[in-house]
């Protein structure tokens, strides 16, 4: 039988994983968290206004705060490596990372999360977290009595437009398709809203800031430009699920999300999965926390099953 190294491996650092971590360690489990970074899609975010415990928290410090408290238990950090394989063992898996590194255990948490469908123009990256956000629902309220632009044409989009028609000064609804594909209700809720102008058939050229956003430059479908002022860029594209190291292993759904169960399993024994890589229904950074408690939970319970059958977790 291969030998395996950890009782249990945690592939990614955000919410899910990270409480997964603690859960699992507190439960005496030798544990191993694998992930790029930490924080995951927090990270993305500036200001956080609905995690229980705080009116308002900025990502970084939640993040700090969540990786000081895992950092309290004997838990294998292996950070700055990111997944590209996964294998089944006998017995177990194995994680292979970019880093030519490979980590063996007996049951394992997938818990990577997603990545926004960027816009890949100049300045986004620049000025990520600075006025360029993924996520309305955590960063909204930020922009109250600003102008903002939201770029997207589906449910997404339409939905976050219709969030800010309340706090925002003006929206900027920018698509580069003819028409939106949303559902009905909202599309006509838009166009009734008094402070939001649709810009159909305009594509995002360049986010303009120094340190914070300032504009943003459109172009027309004669090739003609628009500046825009706005202090806020929403983008709302779509999201990615990071599991291609995980496909042909774990059962993907059309989104390219991890199929679970209500207990966090997958059909593949000692393989578990929580958070935002998932196909539960809310992407939340508390439900991913709750999330990765239930995985961690339930791999203890997998890996005392196995134990007591003797290997087996029959």
């Amino acid at each position: 039988m291969t030998q395996i190294q950890y009782d249990l491996i945690i592939a990614g650092a955000g919410p899910a994983g990270m409480t997964a971590a603690v859960y699992a360690a507190r439960k005496g489990l030798n544990v191993c968290l694998v992930s790029k970074d930490f924080g995951g899609q927090v990270a993305w975010t500036m200001g956080i206004e609905n995690y229980m415990g705080f009116q308002y928290i900025e990502s970084a410090q939640l993040i700090e705060k969540f990786r000081e408290q895992v950092e309290q238990f004997p838990v294998d950090l292996k950070t700055g490596e990111t997944i590209v394989s996964l294998s089944r063992l006998e017995g177990g898996f194995e994680l292979g990372t970019d880093r030519s590194n490979s980590y063996r255990s007996r049951a394992l948490i997938i818990a990577t999360g997603k990545r926004p469908r960027r816009l890949d123009v100049p300045g986004e990256e620049r000025l990520q977290g600075r006025g360029v956000t993924y996520c309305a629902i955590c960063d909204g309220p930020v922009f109250a009595g600003e102008k903002v632009v939201v770029v997207g044409g589906g449910n997404s989009a339409l939905e976050a437009a219709d969030d800010m028609v309340n706090l925002a000064e003006h929206i900027y609804l920018v698509t580069a398709d003819p028409d939106f594909r949303a559902d009905q209700i909202l599309i006509d809720r838009a166009k009734k809203a008094p402070n939001l102008t649709m810009l159909m058939e305009h594509e995002v050229v360049e986010i303009q800031g120094a340190d914070r956003v300032e504009g943003v430059l459109l172009r027309r479908p004669k090739k003609e430009y628009l500046k825009v002022d706005a202090a806020g860029v929403l983008v709302e594209i779509g999201l990615i699920p990071n599991s291609e190291f995980a496909r042909g292993v774990a059962r993907l759904n059309e989104l390219g999300e991890i199929t679970i169960n209500c207990c966090c399993g997958t059909e593949i024994p000692g393989l578990f999965a929580a958070g935002d890589v998932t196909n539960i229904l809310e992407k939340q950074i508390v439900v991913a926390a709750g999330e990765g408690a239930k995985a961690a939970i339930q791999a203890h319970r997998y890996l005392q099953r196995v134990r007591m059958h003797g290997g087996s977790p029959a």
